[in-house]
């Protein structure tokens, strides 16, 4: 089954840096019970120290044999990548045991009976190592596919959640203005039908500038509600085509300004300012939303429901490398969404 969008990805279990600490501890383990089997020649020590070499630059030949065919490996199946990863791991035995006879014919790992039966050897070895390595790769990868659509799962819940407040509210603004100002109605109805339309497409991923997009759109109607008390300061780059290149989960940054007008708009009779502010790096992209924090009326506790499911999604979709970060900054409320360029 392939992959969605947002899914991990089986060779990122590989280049971690536990999973390889684990592999390099695996081959000293295998080297030590190598060097203390019955029938070893001369001084278990320097035994233990060649077959450490010879099983180390296996694993290490392997590693560069999946790393050199990433790109095809990225768009396989889970179950041909540990069959690679399986042959990459006989391949490389071969090799080794064709360069040690090459280059190093009097090795004192080769038995007695030669090398034909030390090559033998070495791959029956090979073969129970990949197997076990094999199975437990299965294992991790459903474990890790189970967390994931567990999380997916939850997030579709907060966003059930997060849907009927913000209709409530834009309806309720509709109503207000649908016989002062019928022509300001229709507008709010086309930018609500944009958002829902987003809310519910069912995808996974859009474009930043899409994104962007729809903020306006849902900041128009907030505008509408609010008046003059709300007030927005952009300090995007409009012209950055870029933006169309990448991607972020749909309704990402739209909760977020949703945060902002409730909490720092909506309790404080003067209103106050919402800035929504990019920046960009090669490889980095940061949005900030400020807003004032309200002295004045009663401040809205609320759930988190809204930025805890940006949150929750971010980190799925960048597999645990973005998110968001709140804090206070100069009587601002600053909620800002790291979104790592790959």
């Amino acid at each position: 089954m392939p992959n969605r969008p947002g899914d991990p990805r089986p060779l990122d279990l590989l280049w971690q840096p536990r999973t390889l600490l684990w592999i390099v501890l695996a081959g000293e383990a295998l080297a030590a019970l190598l060097a203390l089997a019955p029938g070893v020649q001369g001084a278990r020590l320097t035994y233990f120290g060649m077959a450490s070499f010879a099983i180390q630059w296996v694993f290490v030949m392997s590693l560069s044999l999946l790393y050199l065919a990433r790109s095809w490996l990225q768009r396989a199946s889970p179950p041909l990548i540990a069959q690679s990863g399986l042959a990459s791991l006989l391949l490389s035995t071969w090799l080794v045991a064709g360069m040690a006879r090459l280059f190093l014919p009097q090795l004192g790992l080769v038995p007695a009976s030669g090398w034909n039966v030390f090559t033998l050897q070495m791959t029956l070895m090979a073969l129970t190592v990949g197997m076990l390595a094999f199975a437990a790769f299965q294992a991790q990868w459903r474990a890790r596919q189970l967390a994931v659509r567990a999380k997916q799962a939850e997030l579709d819940a907060l966003q059930a959640r997060i849907r009927p407040h913000f209709l409530f509210n834009a309806l309720n603004t509709g109503i207000a203005l649908v016989h002062g100002r019928p022509e300001a109605t229709e507008r709010l109805l086309l930018d609500l039908s944009d958002l829902f339309r987003a809310a519910i497409s069912g995808r996974e991923r859009v474009s930043l500038a899409e994104e962007l997009s729809l903020t306006r759109r849902y900041l128009e109607i907030e505008r509408l509600r609010f008046g003059d008390r709300l007030q927005v300061r952009w300090d995007v780059p409009e012209d950055d085509p870029g933006l169309g290149d990448i991607d972020i989960p749909p309704l990402s940054i739209q909760p977020l300004v949703e945060n902002a007008i409730k909490h720092g708009i909506e309790p404080a009779r003067a209103g106050g300012v919402v800035t929504i502010a990019l920046h960009r790096s090669p490889d980095l992209v940061t949005i900030e939303v400020r807003n004032p924090v309200a002295i004045e009326g009663v401040l809205s506790t609320g759930h988190g429901i809204g930025l805890n499911a940006v949150r929750s999604r971010l980190q799925v979709f960048t597999h645990g490398e973005g998110g968001v970060a709140t804090a206070i900054e100069d009587g601002e409320h600053v909620a800002t969404l790291r979104l790592p360029l790959r």
